[in-house]
């Protein structure tokens, strides 16, 4: 049985007013019940059985069944005609178009019906609509027996150039598909595969090259699986250049500012992979081209973005020694009702390192404390690699803390829980990096010691500074900061800057 309260629960509270209206506006009967099982869902954590009392006064598994089914109907209804409002209005347009022109066609009525798909055609191209193109050239075909003045030859021959790249285009979706499945079963330590030969291979059994032939939603998907494979090895030095060189083929595209979405997350996935690689103006500076274009079209897509940029502009203030703004630009997310769960954890995340940083430790405490579902409950959520962050982050606040007994008990944990995979990705850094850790908090006088930095020195195979992405040198400066006796800031923002 589909589980109504979960669904529910996904709708924002503007949203859940929203559909208690359309189910008010929808209900014939003045004694309909569909209102009071949302109402009871949404407040209660009632059994069924509890539920049909509070609704029949007595148990009745048959109507309470019945109801279910019609508010799930309600539901599909209500999201359908959400969606369509929110929907790209182009394609609604066009959709309606082409049921027009049928519509014309069947009466006959040649003229008119061809004159509203040519007319379609024209903004479908405009728009790179391949799979409209396909139905609009597709019905000129059924009724080119009736048009005299139609070249049927050259309507055949464009109508399989569009089925060209309308292939092209599911060929990408099939190899995105396959990517982010392979991905899932990385995470869940189900396959083991170097996941850029992977790419490289999947793309490949696609017959798919990178050209301005691909449609903006296509090279978007392209830089975005670049961006999760390197997001799984923390390497993000070695795809700036291929991000870069894609979105110059994307700047010159004819759908560049009619597929406005898509070129919103490249310029976030551009402005991401710079952070990553410290390249801090450069990043600002595509942030920058992304808040313009949110701000386009009547902010159309601003409430989409805006969370995914005020993160990244705050890490990015962080990291240029402007801390406590980035501490401001966040801070107001955290008690924020109805924001995107995920952005939310990131908020919360940031928030901790930036106060850790700035020696705010009970409120860093504070936040962590906020962390109370388990670890499976968040990789669900947030991801493997996100879920690590927050452990080791949460066992060094514990150490400067000097809370023993939670150290002991994360550091078993974290073991147990992902040594073997941190392995598995070849982060065995990480692992070394722990084990570290643990020495540190076993004595910490050994910190400053020669007999400690030259273990440290030896421990890890280091790479270039330039390479090396700024998640990993963050919690080295913890390292470094007690090895020194230092501002563990400081240090960051030196090593950063190195």
């Amino acid at each position: 049985m589909i589980n109504l309260k979960e669904v529910l629960s996904t709708f924002t509270k503007e949203q859940q007013q929203e559909f208690l209206s359309f189910l008010h506006k929808k209900n014939k009967r003045k004694d309909a019940k569909n209102g009071q099982l949302v109402t009871l869902l949404l407040e209660d954590n009632a059994s069924s059985a509890e539920i049909s009392d509070k609704l029949y006064g007595k148990q009745n598994k048959v109507a309470l069944h019945a109801l279910r089914k019609r508010l799930f109907q309600s539901l599909i209804d209500f999201t359908a005609n959400t969606s369509m409002k929110e929907e790209n209005s182009i394609d609604i347009l066009l959709i309606k178009n082409i049921l027009s022109a049928r519509h014309f066609l069947k009466k006959e009525q040649i003229k008119v019906g061809y004159q509203i798909l040519d007319k379609t055609i024209i903004i479908a191209n405009e728009y790179q609509l391949f799979a409209i193109l396909n139905e609009v050239y597709h019905t000129k075909i059924q009724y080119a027996h009736l048009n005299p003045n139609l070249n049927l030859d050259q309507l055949i021959s464009t109508f399989k150039e569009n089925q060209n790249r309308l292939i092209l285009e599911d060929q990408l979706n099939i190899a995105y598909a396959k990517i982010r499945t392979s991905l899932a079963n990385y995470h869940k330590n189900k396959s083991n595969i170097d996941i850029k030969e992977l790419i490289s291979i999947i793309l490949k059994e696609q017959n798919i090259t990178i050209s301005d032939t691909l449609s903006f939603k296509s090279l978007y998907q392209i830089i975005q699986i670049t961006s999760i494979s390197s997001a799984q090895k923390f390497d993000y030095y070695n795809i700036e250049e291929f991000v870069i060189e894609t979105y110059q083929i994307i700047q010159n595209h004819t759908s560049k500012d009619k597929q406005l979405n898509y070129h919103l997350e490249v310029l976030y996935l551009i402005a991401n992979v710079l952070f990553r690689n410290k390249k801090f103006n450069k990043s600002q500076k595509y942030l920058k081209l992304m808040l313009f274009y949110m701000n386009a079209e009547k902010k159309k897509y601003y409430s989409d973005f805006i969370l995914k940029y005020d993160l990244l502009h705050a890490l990015n203030l962080n990291y240029t020694n402007k801390q406590e703004q980035a501490i401001a630009l966040l801070e107001p997310y955290i008690d924020k009702k109805n924001t995107d769960l995920v952005a939310q954890l990131d908020f919360s995340l940031s928030l901790i390192v930036f106060y850790y940083q700035h020696k705010s430790l009970e409120k860093a405490q504070k936040l962590v404390s906020k962390f109370y579902h388990t670890d499976k409950w968040y990789i669900e959520k947030a991801g493997i690699i996100w879920t690590i962050k927050k452990n080791l982050i949460e066992i060094l606040l514990q150490i400067d803390l000097g809370n023993i007994d939670l150290v002991d008990s994360r550091l078993k944990s974290f073991k147990r829980n992902y040594f073997t995979n941190l392995s598995e990705i070849n982060q065995e850094r990480v692992i070394t990096y722990l084990k570290l850790v643990e020495i540190y908090y076993k004595n910490p006088e050994i910190a400053t010691t020669t007999e400690f930095k030259e273990k440290v020195a030896t421990s890890f195979s280091w790479i270039n500074n330039e390479k090396e992405d700024i998640f990993m040198m963050s919690f080295f400066a913890w390292l470094k900061a007690k090895m020194t006796k230092q501002d563990i800031y400081l240090v960051t923002l030196n090593l950063i800057n190195s």
